[in-house]
């Protein structure tokens, strides 16, 4: 028989017109997953192609970027590579990212020299009435994002804090080519002699002659630059930036995908209630004349056609949601990554695509087992009344289940690729898989076990299950996934959040903390304000800290060098130490204390000899121990203050741990600082409490999008759930319609679906959590690791996991009794008369 597209279309209206409800929530649940995945991607996309324009617009149309500490490098470096013979154009710069006085934000200013920056960065240089207020000491250009954050004019002065004292500045103009970078602009002299970088540069834009080959440039140059000052492509810059945020946002893209392979689970419950309630009528077609192929191809275009409709109407949810958060979150979604951000959304046809087909795929693979078993199915035995079980038991295949299951655990030792743990996210996905394989046993076995209690309704719920195991267990599929894939995000989140509460016990001995500032890196404590703490009535003892950053490698993030007082044989007074730390032999390099991070990064074990750029020298170290630090992902190093004053002369600190005298009252040593101190009241001062509470409403901030994530791949589950008992209650209109003529009340039919929701959510309860556990310990000990190189300890949330288990066993009895409120109408007794 030739195939034709008639029969097709007529069993995909069919379908339709007898499953609206349920095809209508599938589509709401493929749509929910593309949205929120196509948001996810929106934002990110913007916010890193915001940081992309940014450097793109700073560095102009420089080939090369010399670069090094954040603090800065000898400008004497720059006449030699000026004037090198395969330079074009060389231009100095001096980057701080000032601290505005009376805000918390701050603000990345750039210092140049108009009259060299002109060939690489001609936007950048401003228009002005007056063209020497480019070269004034107190004239700053803002760019137009900077002047609307800033809520500022031209003619506004502007304040900024440097060291502890103000330094004022005057908007003398708009950059009009700088887009939507947040950031100001003035003359190089001025910016060195207000921010304190006499003599320092922040980076050297270069650009090469004509014909000169990038390669050999690089190659010849790389032996005359000072340690720790590195020639880097404007590409890797934005790379080495965009890597710090990478791995969050390809975390929350996974996550948003966790609502899509529910969708398509619930497609899958769905359709395969649909295809075994349209058993016969399959079968009818087969022995009239419809080929395998053609009825298979038909239950998948249902699929398909459920993908399209989810995948289109997600999109423009996605984009409209993605608007949302932008506007009243910014582009961090509460990261702090992309803080100070301001991303313009755009449509890409890559992004679009690759969503709308992820959904339509998505769909089409919920659809394609049960179109398949129905294809394969005998016409003969179909077409027998009670053979509907018999799809369901060709699910129960363990092998397959068990093979899967294997290959994700061995996937947990593979290592990241390209920083991501992509291992790790595969590992996850196969126990999933293979679990929900599994189901059809696990389900039969459960309701084994199960005792028949002696009440009627649920004796015949439990019959009834136990009669029909694969309809429990395909209407599991859904909810399993969402309830493990959330109790693992719960367990990881509340271990991370204990860990984390943990550390800063650890890490916040002292009764007082004093800072320069939060934010920006001009602000810092002098020595003689550092001398002034010290001598305080009420002061016991003072550490102070420094903390900069170094560049080790210029495909990454500069390393955070802090230089504090360590006692080398009791460093875990002052660290975190993980694991032993070891004795550093006299003949040795000093002693150096690194980071996880720093571990897994540059492989800094411990004993180890490392090199540290230190004014522009190398510097031998010995890794004495490694500990834990959830500060900073890019890695740190910890030295002795002391060595570090006599490598560097910097005599500076940025931090400042106060213990107070047995009789000393905080609020009375705090007061008496702001005023002893000149700029004292710029200092920022909290308790090892403040400190705490703050830093874990940070936390749950950040967290605050993974919940509602799960959140919504719950309510999936639950709609699945929902979805499948609607399906049965209808499949199983004749049974109820006996049940009432032989005298069940509708209370009577109502406690029975009650118990078939209490039973089946149960089952996928426990099933849920189990597998959910497993799942967290991937993430805490392979994804979380490799993603963001931060160890934890594990942490059961017992209270949570209990509310939420009473929450969803609940919500699943009620989901029952909602499905089947027409299994309780007087109606349904009419169901009986099809087999008069």
């Amino acid at each position: 028989m030739t195939v034709h597209s008639g029969p097709i279309a007529m069993i995909a209206r069919a379908a339709f017109a007898q499953n609206r409800t349920r095809t209508a929530l599938s589509v709401v649940a493929i749509a929910l997953g593309v949205a929120l995945g196509y948001a996810v991607q929106l934002i990110n996309a913007a916010a890193v192609n915001e940081l992309a324009q940014g450097v793109k617009t700073l560095s102009g149309d420089a080939d090369f970027e010399v670069r090094g500490a954040r603090g800065g490098f000898p400008e004497a470096l720059y006449p030699e590579i000026a004037r090198l013979p395969d330079v074009a154009v060389a231009s100095p710069v001096v980057e701080v990212d000032a601290k505005l006085t009376g805000r918390d934000a701050p603000l990345r200013i750039v210092g140049v020299d108009v009259f060299r920056a002109g060939y690489l960065q001609p936007g950048m240089i401003p228009g002005t009435v007056d063209r020497l207020d480019t070269l004034r000491s107190d004239a700053l250009f803002l760019s137009p994002a900077a002047l609307r954050s800033l809520n500022l004019a031209v003619g506004d002065t502007l304040r900024v804090q440097v060291a502890l004292r103000d330094v004022t500045l005057r908007v003398a103009g708009e950059l009009a080519a700088a887009g939507n970078q947040r950031f100001g602009l003035m003359d190089i002299a001025a910016a060195q002699a207000a921010f304190d970088r006499l003599g320092l540069l922040a980076r050297i834009d270069v650009r090469l002659r004509p014909g000169v080959a990038q390669d050999a440039f690089e190659e010849g140059l790389r032996p005359m630059l000072p340690a720790g000052v590195k020639l880097v492509r404007p590409e890797t810059a934005v790379a080495a930036g965009a890597s710090l945020s990478r791995s969050y946002r390809v975390n929350l893209n996974v996550l948003a995908l966790v609502a899509l392979f529910t969708g398509a689970l619930l497609v899958f419950s769905t359709q395969t209630h649909a295809v075994v309630r349209r058993r016969q009528e399959f079968a009818l077609l087969r022995v009239l004349g419809i080929t395998r192929g053609s009825l298979m191809l038909a239950i998948v275009a249902e699929g398909a056609l459920v993908g399209i409709a989810g995948s289109a109407l997600g999109l423009i949810a996605g984009f409209a949601l993605a608007q949302l958060a932008v506007h009243s979150y910014g582009a961090d979604l509460g990261s702090g990554f992309f803080r100070g951000v301001t991303p313009s959304l755009a449509l890409e046809p890559a992004a679009l695509g690759t969503f709308f087909a992820l959904g339509a795929l998505a769909s089409v693979a919920g659809s394609f087992v049960p179109a398949y078993e129905a294809a394969r199915a005998s016409p003969a035995q179909a077409l027998k009344a009670g053979d509907e079980e018999a799809m369901y038991a060709k699910l129960r295949s363990v092998t397959p289940a068990l093979a899967v299951m294997a290959i994700g655990a061995g996937a947990t030792v593979l290592p990241a690729v390209g920083g991501l743990p992509l291992f790790g996210y595969a590992s996850i996905a196969l126990l999933l898989v293979g679990t929900l394989m599994l189901m059809p046993r696990l389900s039969v076995l459960a309701l084994s076990l199960l005792p028949l209690p002696k009440a009627a309704a649920p004796r015949l719920a439990i019959a009834q299950l136990r009669g029909a195991p694969g309809q429990a267990s395909v209407s599991l599929s859904a909810i399993v996934a969402s309830v493990s894939l959330t109790v693992s995000m719960v367990i990881m989140v509340a271990s991370f959040r204990d860990s984390l509460d943990a550390w800063l016990e650890r890490i916040l001995p002292a009764d007082l903390y004093v800072r320069a500032a939060s934010a920006g890196d001009t602000a810092y404590l002098g020595p003689e304000a550092q001398a002034a703490i010290a001598a305080l009535p009420g002061v016991r003892h003072v550490d102070f800290l420094r903390e900069q950053q170094v560049m080790l490698d210029a495909s990454r993030p500069r390393v955070v060098l802090q230089a504090r007082t360590i006692d080398p044989a009791s460093a875990g007074r002052n660290l975190p130490i993980v694991g032993a730390p070891i004795a550093v032999a006299a003949a040795s390099p000093p002693p150096a204390w690194v980071s996880e991070a720093a571990v897994d990064i540059y492989d800094f074990t411990s004993g180890r000899i490392i090199e540290v750029p230190l004014a522009g020298k190398i510097q031998r170290f010995t890794v004495a121990g490694v500990w834990r630090d959830y500060g900073r992902q890019q890695g740190v190093i910890a030295i002795e203050r002391s060595r570090y004053i006599a490598l560097t002369g910097d005599r500076t600190a940025t931090n400042a741990a106060l213990w107070l005298s047995g009789d000393a009252d905080g609020a009375t040593v705090e007061a008496t600082l702001r005023r002893a101190i000149p700029g004292g009241e710029r200092l920022e001062i909290a308790r090892p409490g403040e400190i705490r509470d703050v830093s874990l409403r940070v936390f749950d901030r950040t967290f605050a999008v993974t919940y509602a994530l799960e959140l919504v791949a719950v309510v999936i589950g639950l709609v699945g759930l929902s979805s499948s008992f609607g399906a049965l209650v209808v499949a199983r209109r004749r049974e109820f319609g006996v049940l009432r003529h032989l005298g069940m009340t509708r209370a009577q039919v109502g406690a029975m679906l009650a118990t078939e929701g209490l039973v089946v959510s149960a089952i996928g309860l426990a099933v849920g959590l189990t597998l959910g556990f497993a799942i967290s310990l991937i993430l805490i000990n392979v994804v979380n690791r490799q993603s963001f190189h931060w160890g934890m300890e594990l942490s059961l949330p017992w209270l949570a996991l209990a509310v939420f288990a009473l929450l969803l066993v609940g919500a699943s009895m009620l989901t029952a009794l909602a499905s089947g409120r027409k299994a309780m109408g007087r109606d349904i007794v009419l169901a009986v008369k099809d087999d008069w």
